[in-house]
C-alpha cells in the first residue's frame, strides 16, 4: 500500500499502521491457519491486541482508549484483517460495534464500567442484535424485556454474536414495546456473568472461524434499569447509528482479506509458469491482476472517505450513513470478486488448504452479508439519493 496524496497521513498515523502490522506478520501470521482449523477463540493474541491499544482506537484515553480518530482505526484494522479476519473481526465489534454505542449514547457512569475495560484490553466486548428469525428487519424482533421496579428482565435468543462463547460484556437489543415495531426497541448493557445469561450452542462457520461465534440466550435475565442504554424506544436508532460505524469495519476487513488474496496471486501470477513463462504475461491472468487491483484502490478510497465522514460527523453531529453504506457494498463485493478471482489464478493450488487463499476465499463471503446485507446497503443508498427515510 502507498500512501494517498489526498488522503495524508501524519505520523502517528504510519506509526499505528506499521506497529498493527508488524505485530500482525509476527504474532497472527504464525497461527492463522491453526486457529482456522480448530475454530477456538484466539484469547491470547486478542489480549496483545488490546495492550497495544487495537481495541479501543478511538475511545478517549479517559476510558483506557488509545485516543485516535476514525482514520487510524481502517489504517490498523487493514493490517490486521490482511493477516486474518477472524482476528479482524474480533477487533472491529469491540471497537464498533461495541465501544462506539456506549460512547456515543451512554451514560458517564455506563462509559467508566463497560467501555474501560474493553478498550484497555482485559475484556471482550459483544453486540447482540440479530435473531433467528430476525435479521434485517428489526421490527419482526421477539426477543422481550420487561420493567419490574428497578430491574429489567430478558428473554429471548440471540443469534450470530461474534466473540459469544467468551464476551465479557454485550449490548442487547430487546423488544420493550412490540405494538411499536421498531420504536418499540431498547438497548441494555448486559455482563457475561449475569445469571439468566447462557451462550448457547457455538456456531459452524464457513469463514472467520476462530471469531468464535455463538447464540446468546436469555431466561429471566435480571439486569438493573441502570444498565439500560439510552431510553426506552432508542434501541433502532442506537442500533442504525451504531451499524454506520460497523459497515466502515466490515469494509475494511473486506479490503484486507482483497489486499492479502491479491498480494498472493500477484506473486504466484510472476512465478508460476506455462509454455515457457510466468502465467501473469498471459492477458488472461494480467487482466485479472489489472482489474483485482483497481477494485481494490477504489475500495480503499471509498472507506477512507467514510472514516472521513465518520470523523466530521464527531463535530457535526450528522449522519455518514450513505459514504458508509457505499463503502461496505463496493469493498465486500470487491472482496469475493478478488478472492475468487486468486483462487482461480492459483488453479488447483488455490483449492488446497495448503496456501491460504482459499481460507481468504471462505472468510471473503461474510463481508457481503453480516451488518447489513448488499441488499440492504443499495437499499440505503437509493433511499438517500431519492431523498426517502
Amino acid at each position: 500500500m502507498t500512501d494517498l496524496p489526498i488522503y495524508p497521513l501524519t505520523d502517528e498515523h504510519k506509526m499505528l499502521r506499521d506497529a498493527a502490522r508488524d505485530f500482525a506478520q509476527k504474532e497472527i501470521a504464525p497461527i492463522a491457519a491453526d486457529f482456522d482449523e480448530s475454530g477456538e477463540f484466539p484469547n491470547a493474541t486478542v489480549k496483545k491486541m488490546g495492550g497495544l491499544g487495537f481495541m479501543g482506537i478511538e475511545v478517549p484515553e479517559q476510558y483506557g482508549g488509545a485516543g485516535m480518530d476514525a482514520l487510524a482505526y481502517v489504517l490498523a484494522l487493514e493490517e490486521i484483517c490482511k493477516v486474518d479476519a477472524a482476528h479482524g473481526v474480533i477487533m472491529s465489534v469491540n471497537n464498533s460495534l461495541y465501544c462506539h454505542g456506549i460512547l456515543k449514547f451512554g451514560a458517564e457512569e455506563q462509559k467508566l464500567k463497560f467501555i474501560t475495560p474493553v478498550a484497555s484490553g482485559g475484556s471482550i466486548g459483544a453486540y447482540s442484535l440479530t435473531e433467528p428469525q430476525s435479521g434485517s428487519d428489526a421490527g419482526t424482533m421477539r426477543d422481550r424485556a420487561v420493567r419490574d421496579g428497578d430491574s429489567y428482565v430478558l428473554n429471548g435468543r440471540k443469534s450470530g454474536s461474534p466473540a459469544g462463547p467468551v464476551a465479557d460484556y454485550f449490548v442487547v437489543f430487546m423488544m420493550t414495546d412490540p405494538a411499536k415495531k421498531q420504536k418499540g426497541v431498547t438497548a441494555f448493557l448486559v455482563e457475561g456473568n449475569t445469571p439468566g445469561l447462557v451462550r448457547g450452542k457455538k456456531e459452524p462457520k464457513l469463514g472467520i472461524r476462530a471469531s468464535a461465534t455463538s447464540e446468546i440466550i436469555f431466561e429471566d435475565c435480571r439486569i438493573p434499569a441502570e444498565n439500560r442504554l439510552g431510553e426506552e424506544g432508542e434501541g433502532f436508532k442506537i442500533a442504525m447509528t451504531v451499524l454506520d460505524a460497523g459497515r466502515i469495519g466490515i469494509a475494511t476487513q473486506a479490503l484486507g482479506i482483497a489486499e492479502a488474496a491479491y498480494e498472493a496471486a500477484r506473486q504466484y501470477a510472476g512465478q508460476r509458469e506455462a509454455f515457457g513463462q510466468p502465467i501473469g504475461t498471459f492477458q488472461g491472468t494480467g487482466f485479472k491482476l489489472a482489474d483485482m487491483k483497481t477494485r481494490i484502490e477504489a475500495s480503499r478510497l471509498l472507506i477512507y472517505n467514510a472514516a472521513l465522514a465518520k470523523e466530521k460527523s464527531k463535530k457535526t453531529g450528522g449522519r455518514y450513513s450513505l459514504e458508509a453504506s457505499m463503502a461496505k457494498l463496493f469493498a465486500s463485493e470487491t472482496s469475493m470478486f478478488v478472492t475468487h478471482q486468486a483462487v482461480q489464478i492459483h488453479g488447483g493450488m488455490g483449492y488446497s488448504k495448503e496456501l491460504p487463499v482459499e481460507r481468504y476465499f471462505r472468510d471473503a463471503k461474510i463481508t457481503e452479508i453480516y451488518e447489513g446485507t448488499s441488499e440492504i446497503q443499495r437499499l440505503v443508498i437509493s433511499r438517500s439519493e431519492l431523498g426517502l427515510r
